[in-house]
């Protein structure tokens, strides 16, 4: 009896670009997995922008929404700080019941336009991710939505009305953490920068009331297995969607 393969090795993103617009649906999202990929473009020299759909205010249920939205995103600037991002827009539509369509896709086309990025990162906006866990419906509208918005950012004819030039030089669309992920980067020497911005976000993972969460524990059981796969101590999984024909 032969043993069942393991999983599929992983190929490495491309880093042939200078520019690129996170767009997720809440604070922390990137911190979950994708900050220390972040922390090593900056690195390189890479500018890099955060777009937080919503601002989190639904996220602690022991604060009011007002108080919260003011904290997480005060949490948000910070930990972006750590991993050299200095732009962070906050679109504050709101938390918890974002819906994909139209009006979505018209907030994030215009910060499309507005940064002009060659690379769009989101989250994973999969059903699940990959372990049986249902993902979260703010998450999946946003995702989709981010796919959708950048192919209308480049055309002029799509919400031209919002009087903001067209632009279509995005390149690739990368969604962070999906169990269809088959690229990854090394984030071994930048890992503890992940970590450092995960716990930026201390009343927010307070407010989830887990006991003894240890951040760093918690990020390197996904890094450590996509490090693996791509030959690497640590690694950040994405799953790529090109705009372009063969441009993979």
């Amino acid at each position: 009896m032969t043993d069942a393969p393991g999983p599929a090795a992983l190929a490495p993103l491309r880093e042939d670009w200078q520019t690129a617009l996170a767009v997720v649906a809440h604070p922390d999202d990137l911190e979950f997995g994708a900050a220390a990929a972040v922390a090593r473009w900056t690195g390189q020299g890479k500018r890099v922008v955060y777009c937080m759909v919503t601002s989190g205010e639904a996220g602690i249920d022991g604060m009011e929404p007002l108080q919260a939205r003011e904290v997480r995103e005060a949490e948000q600037i910070e930990s972006a700080r750590v991993v050299g991002v200095d732009e962070v827009d906050f679109l504050r539509l709101p938390d918890g019941i974002l819906e994909y369509g139209v009006p979505l896709r018209r907030a994030i086309a215009r910060v499309v336009r507005e940064h002009r990025p060659e690379i769009v990162i989101t989250g994973n906006f999969r059903e699940t991710f990959g372990n049986g866990v249902l993902n979260q419906a703010d998450h999946i509208a946003v995702g989709r939505a981010t796919l959708d918005a950048v192919r209308d950012a480049g055309n002029r004819w799509v919400f031209g009305e919002d009087g903001v030039e067209p632009w279509g030089g995005v390149r690739q669309v990368w969604a962070s953490g999906s169990p269809d992920a088959r690229h990854a980067v090394d984030t071994t020497d930048t890992f503890d920068l992940g970590v450092a911005s995960l716990r930026a976000h201390a009343a927010y993972i307070d407010g989830l009331g887990w006991a003894d969460f240890d951040a760093a524990m918690f990020l390197a059981g996904m890094s450590e297995p996509t490090g693996a796969r791509l030959g690497v101590d640590h690694a950040s999984p994405f799953e790529v969607f090109a705009l372009g024909w063969g441009d993979d």
